[in-house]
């Protein structure tokens, strides 16, 4: 896939839900001319806990410095779970470039902010404890989705996300993503952009927010989304696979993913 630019967030390296062999397929088959890592690309709050670093995750890390060193300009916005590097913003680590959060123009003219979005995250700045008990829950719901699914697929069905339904579902949960979005957007309007792209809530989103484009690039840890710049400036949601099941299940075939959106 040749694009002009890629977005992508929310890998969580160093957690057991790290899809690293997914994402690994993806930066190989990925050409770019600038390569965005908005947040949460390493799980800090997780690696504190409990360390847990397989060889598929330094792959990942191997494969982006390769790419900055290949001469795609890599930049690094740092997240709330690996919000250790804000402390280094502005230097510049194996041709990584690490900042506070940016702007990136597009082909077509259109100036967009990007950030990771935890700082507008009232609960993330204001009720650290209940953001680490909501993190606990969706570790504890993945581990849920593991067993659920190994299940499934001895009835050969598809995976099925818990914490997707979750989120689509409870209605307290899609008014908190719909209020996170609707912030997002005017805070990008008051900076003077066109839009903005950001992660941390997990959900792959293009849609319009009173005349200004909101673009959330997704996840790493379910739903396998990456945001991408076409050459003429068309932005379009694409996914990288599906989430994989433990090996004994792996080969059970899983759900055709939805359409991706495009601007």
């Amino acid at each position: 896939m040749r694009v002009r630019t890629a977005w992508i967030s929310d890998i969580h390296l160093g957690t057991p839900g790290c899809q690293a062999p997914a994402l690994l397929d993806f930066l190989r088959d990925l050409e770019c001319d600038t390569l965005y890592l908005v947040g949460d690309i390493v799980d800090g709050w997780q690696l504190k806990r409990s360390w847990y670093w397989p060889q598929a995750h330094n792959d990942v890390v191997q494969k982006i410095l390769r790419k900055a060193r290949k001469g795609t300009r890599v930049v690094f916005v740092p997240g709330n779970h690996d919000g250790f590097a804000r402390r280094y913003v502005e230097l510049s680590f194996g041709g990584v470039e690490v900042v506070e959060d940016c702007l990136h123009q597009t082909a077509d003219g259109r100036m967009l902010w990007v950030t990771h979005g935890d700082l507008f995250d009232g609960i993330v700045q204001h009720a650290r404890w209940l953001a680490h008990v909501g993190d606990a829950a969706y570790t504890l719901a993945l581990e849920l989705n593991r067993w659920f699914n190994r299940a499934r697929s001895h009835f050969g069905l598809p995976y099925w996300s818990l914490s997707g339904y979750l989120k689509h579902k409870v209605k307290r949960a899609v008014s908190y993503i719909d209020d996170f979005e609707t912030v997002l957007a005017h805070e990008a309007r008051r900076r003077g952009a066109h839009g903005v792209v950001c992660g941390h809530i997990h959900h792959a989103e293009i849609r319009t927010i009173d005349g200004i484009l909101y673009c959330n690039d997704g996840d790493w840890v379910e739903s396998l989304t990456a945001l991408v710049e076409h050459a003429d400036g068309r932005l379009e949601i694409v996914r990288g696979g599906r989430p994989q099941l433990p090996p004994a299940t792996a080969a059970v075939p899983a759900a055709e993913p939805e359409p991706a959106a495009t601007v």
